[in-house]
Parts: structure tokens; sequence; C-alpha cells
């Protein structure tokens, strides 16, 4: 039975991720007057507006999203993503009360390669390990999931929105050094993510097929292609699995192959553009594809 277990590695790597988040976000970004994107970017505008603590209303701003995204959110995610929250805003008030000293000569430039380096390492982590820090990432899968925009376009639309509101109070100067954090950022989460939020593509050659691509529907509500090949050595004819998936659901779909058959062959693809159902419109209204999920 495919189960969603809850990994204290995964959580370790989340704890590491969000405190290297907090602390270039408190240490760079906020010493050098940097904006940000995100939930995190309107935690800092409520910093400079109303003198609230970051680490207050990071959590206080994540609850309602958080809400909101419950019943897209399986058990695990859910759990992972209420921790990552959590432990978020525990290390921005960890590093706000503590002193700690980055000599960079108010050069604004290093400043923005090494905000977006702490940012993209520490998000990274996160999720590789299949968690977040909430905020924007529900809302975008939302969309998604509703409307069937991308969570990238949803995520650039609502960074720009927030980076706009912070010229309230940084000058041009410092926002395009903010640009520049964001532009590391991404870049280093596509490392550390194989692909970030474009579209995805998996060929999975297993002997246990049918019941990964039962689980990948059940579980996923994705749909799978199967194509017959020939093995050029053996000769034998095996089925090809093939599977379109968001990137932020590639370590979802590699631990259903994994349980399921850990000795399967996964290759993975670059997806330029994906049109159809799920993707570029409104997916029809779902209907339980089995009754339990499937066995190993």
């Amino acid at each position: 039975m495919i189960n969603e277990k809850i990994a204290i590695k995964d959580l370790f790597i989340i704890t590491i991720g969000c405190a290297l988040y907090a602390f270039g976000l408190v240490y760079i970004n906020i010493a050098n007057e940097l904006a940000e994107g995100g939930m995190t970017g309107i935690s800092l505008l409520l910093r400079y507006w109303f003198q609230i603590d970051p680490a207050l209303s990071t959590l206080l701003l994540n609850i309602p999203t958080i809400l909101i995204g419950w019943k897209l959110l399986g058990n695990r995610s859910l759990i992972y993503t209420i921790y990552g929250t959590t432990m978020l805003s525990f290390f921005l008030y960890i590093w706000q009360r503590t002193s700690v000293a980055i000599n960079i000569d108010n050069d604004l430039f290093i400043a923005g390669i090494l905000a977006g380096l702490c940012g993209g390492v520490g998000s990274g982590m996160i999720y590789r390990s299949g968690g977040t820090t909430g905020g924007s990432d529900i809302l975008a899968r939302i969309l998604e999931k509703k409307k069937g925009i991308s969570m990238g376009k949803t995520l650039l639309v609502f960074d720009v929105f927030i980076l706009t509101l912070s010229l309230t109070y940084i000058d041009l100067p410092h926002m395009m050094y903010t640009l520049l954090a964001s532009y590391v950022f991404s870049k280093i989460v596509d490392f550390m993510q194989d692909g970030s939020y474009a579209a995805r593509g998996l060929l999975i050659i297993s002997d246990k097929n049918d019941t990964i691509a039962e689980n990948i529907m059940l579980e996923m509500e994705r749909g799978v292609t199967f194509f017959k090949a020939e093995g050029a050595y053996s000769k034998e004819e095996k089925k090809v699995l093939y599977c379109v998936l968001g990137s932020h659901e590639i370590v979802t779909a590699k631990r259903i192959i994994h349980e399921t058959d850990p000795k399967a062959f996964l290759s993975l693809l670059t997806v330029h553009e994906v049109l159809g159902e799920g993707f570029s419109f409104d997916p029809k209204p779902k209907q339980p594809l089995f009754k339990k999920k499937a066995t190993l």
C-alpha cells in the first residue's frame, strides 16, 4: 500500500533549509534594504510600514493560505507545509536576536548574489524534501488546479506586484539589486529542483508499471499513457509509462515510483509547453478511479 510517510530526514532537511533562508533574509536582505517576493515580501512590507516582526507576520499570513489549501494538500504535504512555515518563523525570530557580522562593504551587487544564493539553496532544500513554506506556493497551486494557470505564471505576477509595492520603502537601485537576487534565487532553485516550475515528462520502465500507473492516477490525479517497447538486448516486450507533471509534483511521483518498484528505470524530460486537460484548461469533474490504492 502506498502510504504518505513522514520522514525524519525530510523534516531535518526542511529545518536546515528554513534556517538558511531565514539567515539570508535577516542578514542579507533586511541588512542591505533589499526587498523580497511572495509572502516573505509582504512580511517585509509590514515590517517597514507598521514595524511588525517578520517572524510573527510570516506565521499569521500563512495560516489563511494553509486553511484555503487544506483539501489540495495530502496529509504529508500538509504536515510538511505547517512544519516549514513554523520553522521559517522560528528562525526569523532567532536570527533577528542573534548578532552576526557580515562585512560586504555596502556592496549591493555582492548582497544581491548572496541573497539569491541563501534563499535559493534554502528553498531548494525545502522543495526537494516535499515541503513548502506556504504562502504564494499554495495559492499558485490552487489556481493551477482550478483554472489551469501554471504555477510559474502565478508566482511571477504575484512577485512583480509585491516588488512594485516595495518601492514604497526602497529606491530604484535597491530594487534592481533585488531583481538580481530574485534571478539568482530562481536559477539556484531550478538547479536544485531539476526544473523548477516548468512541466516535466516522466518515462518509466518497470515490471510493475500497471501498479505505478494506478497509484499515480489515484494519488496525483494525473493521466498516464503506455507505449509498447522492446528491449534491444533482451528482445523482451515491455510497456513504457509516460506521464506529464508540474515540476512541483516530481518529488511525489518519484516517491510513488520508488515505493512501488525501487528497481524501476526513470527518465526525466523537460517539457516546454503542455496543452490539454489539467494544464491549459479546466479538468473534467473528478471521478474516483479506483476504490482503493493499488497494492505492491
